[in-house]
């Protein structure tokens, strides 16, 4: 069993700073929409579902949030090929371009009083269209930062990802938090919600500009020279797909109940008023977004698997605590119990963004990572605030989506355990990558 280092892709600190900002604007603008849809859920659900009861119409809107993640893989697995095949730099440019228009069209959508049943329609066609280009930027992202970056240093940059990703829900949260403080009720469910959507475009012209001008991040990187490589990955990467998979659910899980799901809980269930939620929410995720740093750095220290494992075993601890923290009717306790909860992703994110790529070669890379990313996702993200939601109205237990964070965290110990069983010699020491022992020799074409 052999240990590869990923070589560094870029060899200037400036292109190495340059990379990472790149990549983790990608991730913001993608998870700043996918935030705002959860987060203005039960607003806009009367507006495009009008003749269904409240708790049905949220459940309508939820069930689009799940159902754009399912084309996620689709669109993994051709930004996969494109970028494992023609360039990294080349995938990550049409998805940003294809993220930023499909957000942008969600604020200039027409309600159901306009147009009629049309509306939700057009809402399902923009979400699955905002799926198919996300499926192809966090693994990208992740790809392309785990190629860029020094050994032994991996995990401080791989926290560029996450903290891009969270980065997003932080924005998303204080862009409601301020447009539900300054106008009424009325107004927002009229024309308010809009705003925060808009404000993607300018973040994707940002965005699109700074991974133009990226230097030659593929130039160290053996691409695939023909064929798809998802055939490449299936069969000779099995085991590392189901790895990073499973791991994946035990990250995503968690994470869309702490991100997304929590605002709706604690406005919806716990009656909580909109604008101290979000503001609660932006500040606690910003808070949780500041300490990746430091636990990348821990990462590089004593390994990623180590740092996996605090944050899995952290999510189980803490939850359902949290969870009565936040029925205790106060808002600083209700920030408490959500602070306990994020620290968590933290740990866990940094860590498997830091894990997941360094489990496949170059060849198969951006589609191994971004697969087994987007089938966690869909397994165990794009479900979460819709299986939380179902969980409370079913049992009546306001502490129930803890069996679903329980669950998921166990599957991702699972994972890690057997990442640590194969591969403790690479990953535990300065963030290597190793040939997955199922994998052949590489060889020339």
């Amino acid at each position: 069993m052999t240990v590869r280092d990923i070589d560094p892709s870029v060899n200037e600190p400036a292109d190495m700073r340059r990379v990472t900002l790149a990549g983790g604007l990608g991730t913001l603008i993608e998870y700043y929409d996918y935030a705002l849809y959860g987060y203005v859920s039960a607003i806009i659900a009367p507006l495009f579902f009008p003749n269904q009861d409240p708790v049905a119409a949220l459940l309508s809107v939820l069930a689009l949030f799940a159902l754009s993640y399912v084309i996620r893989p689709l669109g993994g697995i051709y930004f996969g090929w494109v970028g494992d095949r023609f360039g990294r730099k080349r995938a990550l440019l049409v998805t940003i371009i294809g993220i930023g228009i499909a957000s942008t069209t969600i604020g200039l959508l027409p309600t159901y009083a306009t147009v009629g049943v049309l509306a939700p329609i057009l809402l399902f066609v923009v979400r699955i269209a905002q799926g198919f280009f996300a499926g192809g930027e966090v693994g990208g992202a992740a790809t392309v930062i785990a190629e860029a970056a020094p050994n032994g240093r991996k995990s401080r940059y791989a926290a560029f990802v996450p903290m891009g990703t969270n980065g997003g829900f932080a924005i998303a949260s204080a862009a409601i938090g301020v447009v539900s403080g300054l106008l009424a009720a009325d107004q927002l469910s009229s024309w308010g919600w809009r705003i925060p959507f808009l404000l993607a475009a300018p973040l994707t012209v940002i965005c699109y500009f700074a991974r133009r001008t990226l230097p030659d991040i593929d130039r160290n990187v053996k691409k695939a020279s023909h064929g798809f490589p998802l055939l490449s990955a299936l069969k000779s990467y099995p085991g590392p797909l189901a790895q990073a998979t499973a791991l994946g659910i035990g990250v995503q899980g968690a994470a869309y109940i702490g991100s997304t799901f929590i605002a709706i809980y604690l406005v919806t269930n716990l009656d909580y008023p909109k604008a101290p939620v979000y503001w609660i929410t932006a500040g606690v995720t910003i808070f949780a977004v500041a300490l990746m740093p430091f636990t990348g750095r821990l990462a590089d220290r004593i390994g990623p698997i180590k740092v996996a494992v605090i944050g899995l075993v952290g999510y189980t601890v803490v939850t359902y605590p949290a969870l009565l923290l936040m029925d205790l009717g106060s808002l600083g306790f209700a920030g408490l119990g959500y602070a306990l909860i994020m620290v968590n992703m933290a740990f866990l994110q940094v860590a498997s963004y830091t894990i997941t790529p360094q489990l496949f070669d170059d060849e198969v890379r951006y589609t191994g990572t971004a697969l087994a990313t987007n089938i966690s996702v869909v397994i165990a993200g794009g479900t979460a605030p819709y299986i939380a939601t179902w969980l409370v109205s079913r049992t009546d237990n306001l502490r129930s989506p803890y069996f679903f964070v329980a669950l998921t965290s166990l599957i991702g110990l699972v994972a890690i355990i057997t990442i640590w069983r194969y591969r403790r010699h690479g990953l535990e020491h300065g963030s290597r990558t190793q040939k997955p022992a199922s994998s052949p020799a590489p060889t020339a074409n």
